[in-house]
C-alpha cells in the first residue's frame, strides 16, 4: 500500500508508520501510476486541487465528507442532490467514483477490523454507477475487515455522508444493507 499528500513523501513518513504499518509514502504521481484502486481521503473542498485527468481509467473512493468548519460554505457541496461524490465525479470524469470508507472515522477503522465470519465484524458500505468499480470497492473493504454492502448507485452515497443514518455508528451488513435502501 501506498500513501501520499499534498507535499513530499519525507513530509508525511512518520504519520504513515504509526497510521499505516507496512504502507510508503510515496508522490500522488507514484500512487497513480501504480494503482488501480485510489482512495481519496483529503478535506473535501480539495478534490478540486488536483488536475482533473489525474485519475483517468481508476477507480477512485471518495472516502470523503463535507464539513463546513473545515471545508467553510461551499455551495456546490451543500446542495448537492444527489450527494458530493456525484460533484466528485464530475471533476474526475474519467475516473469510477465509488463513495465509501467514509462512514467511520480512522481510529474506528483501525479498532472495527474482523476477519470475515467474526460475529462483531461491522458493515461498510460503496456506492457507485459502474459495477466492476463497487466490486473492486467491497473487494477492499472486506479485506480491511469489515462487511461489504453494496448501496446500489453513486447517488445512494448520500445514506453514507454525515447527515445520514448510518455515519459514525456501526452496523452489520444487515442492518447497513436496510438503512440504505430506507435512505436511497
Amino acid at each position: 500500500m501506498a500513501l501520499s499528500a499534498s507535499g513530499p513523501p519525507a513530509g508525511i513518513t512518520l504519520t504513515v508508520a504509526v497510521l499505516a504499518p507496512g504502507a510508503r509514502a510515496v508522490t500522488t504521481e507514484d500512487v497513480v501510476r501504480h494503482a488501480d484502486v485510489i482512495v481519496l481521503a483529503v478535506p473535501t473542498h480539495r478534490f478540486r486541487d488536483l488536475p482533473r485527468d489525474l485519475f483517468a481509467g481508476k477507480v477512485v473512493i471518495d472516502a470523503m465528507n463535507y464539513w463546513p468548519p473545515v471545508d467553510g460554505d461551499d455551495r456546490e457541496l451543500a446542495t448537492a442532490a444527489e450527494g458530493t461524490s456525484a460533484v466528485v465525479q464530475e471533476h474526475f470524469a474519467g475516473a469510477r467514483v465509488v463513495k465509501g470508507l467514509n462512514q467511520l472515522g480512522y481510529h474506528e477503522l483501525d479498532e472495527h477490523r474482523r476477519p470475515r465470519g467474526a460475529s462483531d465484524r461491522i458493515a461498510v458500505g460503496a456506492a457507485g454507477d459502474d459495477p466492476a468499480a463497487v466490486r473492486a470497492a467491497l473487494g477492499l473493504i472486506d479485506r480491511l475487515g469489515f462487511d461489504p454492502v453494496d448501496a446500489g448507485p453513486l447517488a445512494n452515497g448520500t445514506a453514507l455522508e454525515p447527515d445520514g443514518s448510518p455515519f459514525a455508528v456501526t452496523y452489520t451488513g444487515d442492518e447497513l444493507r436496510e438503512l440504505v435502501v430506507r435512505r436511497a
